[in-house]
């Protein structure tokens, strides 16, 4: 039996966790187990869902347990498996803690809310424990050697390590709606790749001259690569032209962005005009660089990253790490819910004169009624809002 405690990334998701919820797999629900408190997969999916959305808004953390048997599928002992997982799990948990179907007749799902004061690792530790000895008590070890068990956090304290990246096990709503609408994603991603092949092209003599205009004004190199984060909080390297001096410090920026995330920064309205909610007055940024921030031609290189999947030529911009860690549970939807873009609503609609929850919004807004003619329409709009706009910094 294997133990995979704390947060899971999303390696460690349940193997098959998103395949398409279909009538025939609902059918294989005995009605029995039901009786036993056993919910079918839909439904436990959904209060999945809706506990997740309650937690978002109310910040308490709650616990997944999933017990694992799909290494006894096919085998003569898999109803007896399951059967002693079903008994084990009924032993560990409350009445009032929900069980059902992660994946029907393979992955049981327990939820464990109202944790308390208990930190995490207690948390963890105890229900462990907890079902180790239940299972050990319904299951022969040779069976036990075909059960996983993996314990997943959802709340406030969960993302306090390293490792920030958003734990699918939580979101079988939006796996399943990427699922729905696979056709009309690769289209997307058809789109992807020439428009950002076709851009490579056509802007190449702009990308020499970008980058001979930076190495003949500044020391350091053309490109600046970050540690950006995608879709459910994977990282990769984004790339730009580099628009500020080498070897600077990021905590200007750190401390700059914190206060737009949390709302403390009012776009110091008292310079005149309308507030902005972006550094304008950078120390960091080079002569060279004003210009092509200003222009949005330092983001020029992230075609590149559309080319190789990491990112899409419309969605939300990409977040760096400090950002995400000072993010409200809610704003960490905008890298969940689609692919991160080289723009998006958010560019075309105001740009740095926007608060940042007016753009998280938007971001939303976007994930949630997208569709290729909407991208189409985002990506004629854009030249126009980089030309007039004059909203970037």
């Amino acid at each position: 039996m294997t133990n995979k405690p704390g947060t899971a990334a999303l390696k460690d998701a349940p193997r098959g966790s998103s395949r398409t919820r279909g009538a025939s797999r609902r059918s294989s629900f005995k009605p029995s187990e039901l009786m036993q408190g056993i919910l079918p997969e839909e439904l436990f999916l959904g209060i999945l869902c809706l506990e997740r959305k309650r937690a978002e808004r109310s910040r308490k953390r709650f616990l997944v347990v999933l017990i694992d048997a799909e290494d006894a599928a096919g085998t003569e002992r898999r109803s007896e498996i399951l059967a002693g997982v079903i008994r084990a799990a009924d032993a560990s948990r409350r009445e009032t803690d929900p069980a059902g179907w992660y994946k029907e007749r393979a992955i049981l799902g327990i939820l464990f809310t109202e944790l308390g004061a208990a930190d995490d690792g207690a948390a963890i530790s105890r229900l462990q424990e907890k079902i180790h000895t239940a299972l050990a008590s319904q299951l022969t070890p040779q069976s036990l050697e075909l059960v996983g068990v993996t314990v997943h956090i959802f709340g406030a304290n969960s993302d306090d390590d390293d490792d920030i990246s958003a734990d699918p096990i939580f979101y079988p709503d939006l796996v399943h709606l990427h699922e729905s609408k696979n056709l009309p994603f690769l289209l997307k991603r058809v789109m992807d790749i020439i428009g950002s092949l076709a851009a490579i092209i056509v802007l190449s003599p702009v990308f020499i001259f970008i980058a001979l205009a930076i190495k003949l004004t500044s020391k350091g190199p053309v490109l600046f690569k970050q540690e950006r984060l995608g879709r459910f909080g994977r990282a990769f390297t984004c790339l730009k032209f580099r628009s500020m001096k080498p070897d600077n410090n990021h905590k200007i920026h750190q401390e700059f962005i914190t206060q737009v995330i949390k709302g403390t920064y009012d776009g110091n309205p008292a310079e005149g005009g309308a507030p902005v909610f972006k550094m304008t007055r950078d120390p960091r940024v080079t002569r060279i660089g004003q210009f092509i921030r200003r222009t949005s031609l330092d983001e020029l290189p992230q075609f590149f990253n559309v080319l190789t999947g990491d990112m899409s030529l419309v969605g939300p911009r990409p977040p760096i790490a400090y950002e995400y860690k000072v993010y409200d549970v809610w704003h960490r939807r905008r890298v969940l819910e689609i692919k991160p873009g080289i723009t998006g609503l958010w560019q075309v609609r105001g740009r740095s004169r926007v608060r940042f929850d007016d753009m998280v919004r938007l971001d939303l807004q976007y994930a949630r009624g997208w569709s290729l003619w909407l991208d189409i329409r985002i990506l004629l709009a854009t030249p126009r809002a980089v030309a007039f706009g004059g909203d970037a910094y």
